[in-house]
């Protein structure tokens, strides 16, 4: 039985990665980021590309106490000796909520310019696609937010930055349009969320929608370091994860007497 790989291997003097010399050509010289995408598209990024991917990636790394975090301090405070599985229990909740949102965007925004896109002007095709997922009772991907209304802050700096970096094409143009005419639609200014954008910024970096969830459950890896210390620092009598434990096992009412 042979098995193939393009990824790493190694020889006594030297660990290739990708067909890069580990020590002499990666390490000191890119970010954890550009590993990401080196593993995703199969080449080193460029400048600009490390730039953006960077950024999209810090701006989902943290957003307090969500579902995510709050499963990892949860998974802590009952296996303090397996941070590993605290992180993993912070994954594990990725979907179509929370972080997969700019996955789904993306298939969204990708299928759609290819089904109306290339024939269609862009205000069309946005048209298009906002009449098929209604009629087939599909969620608008990429919009709404419980804090940040009207306006995402994320979603204006990375659009600001996409264009600086050249990024800003096709889906960002399909994605503000469809945002443009859902507005006009619902008679208000809908939220158009980070994960809207970063779908749109990634598609038009040509990352296909199946990877984009890749780097949101890996920046959100990142992330959950933060809170898992600070259940450390804070003790087990006194971390959040104990109080919510405590705050549950005390206000909650049995209602089938035994």
């Amino acid at each position: 039985m042979k098995f193939e790989t393009n990824i790493g291997m190694s020889k006594p003097d030297a660990i290739y990665v990708h067909g890069y010399n580990l020590t002499e050509d990666l390490i000191g010289h890119i970010t954890l980021a550009d590993m990401a995408f080196l593993g995703a598209m199969h080449r080193r990024p460029t400048e600009a590309e490390s730039k953006m991917l960077n950024a999209c990636m810090v701006a989902i790394c943290e957003h307090g106490f969500t579902p995510s975090s709050i499963s990892a301090r949860l998974t802590y405070l009952g296996a303090p000796e397996a941070v590993q599985a605290a992180v993993a229990a912070g994954l594990l909740g990725a979907g179509s909520v929370y972080l997969g949102a700019m996955e789904n965007t993306a298939q969204m925004l990708q299928e759609g310019w290819e089904k109306y896109g290339e024939d269609q002007e862009i205000g069309e095709a946005a048209n298009r696609i906002l009449e098929e997922r209604k009629a087939k009772q599909l969620q608008i991907m990429g919009f709404g937010h419980p804090v940040h209304k009207p306006v995402d802050p994320r979603t204006t700096k990375l659009f600001a930055l996409a264009q600086d970096l050249g990024f800003s094409g096709k889906h960002i143009a399909l994605m503000q349009e469809i945002h443009q005419q859902l507005s006009e639609q619902k008679g208000k200014q809908m939220t158009l969320n980070a994960a809207g954008a970063i779908g749109a910024i990634l598609s038009d970096m040509n990352v296909h929608f199946s990877v984009l969830k890749s780097f949101a459950v890996a920046a959100r890896a990142i992330g959950l370091i933060a809170h898992i210390v600070e259940e450390m620092e804070a003790g087990r009598k006194e971390s959040m994860a104990q109080k919510l434990y405590d705050h549950i096992e005390e206000n909650t009412a049995y209602l089938k007497e035994i």
